[in-house]
């Protein structure tokens, strides 16, 4: 989920065009969203473009870990692999979110 961060209309548009790149949005929320599914070259692009989002325009990104829903017709993951270790990471609180280690 991604809430947009209140901006001046030039802001805003510019904003706005770089969430629609990739993302949905939500009219009755106000939110913008993507499934990203598997940990793929699309998926790390999306996730790069809500950092960049994030730090250009103080946007709001909240990542939610779901199971893929029975309608999803897209890549996904079923091995631990990557996933894995990113949860690993995740859950090691001395290690800020977005930095991975390597061992």
């Amino acid at each position: 989920m991604v809430a947009a961060a209140p901006a001046a209309p030039a802001t805003r548009e510019e904003q706005r065009r770089l969430l629609r790149s990739m993302a949905s949005y939500d009219p009755a929320s106000g939110t913008w969203w993507a499934r990203i599914g598997a940990l793929n070259p699309r998926a790390v692009e999306i996730l790069q473009m809500l950092y960049v989002a994030a730090r250009r325009f103080g946007t709001e990104v909240r990542l939610d870990i779901t199971s893929v829903p029975a309608t999803w017709n897209g890549d996904s993951s079923t091995g631990a692999g990557e996933l894995a270790a990113l949860a690993v990471v995740h859950t090691d609180r001395t290690w800020p979110l977005g930095q991975l280690r390597i061992d």
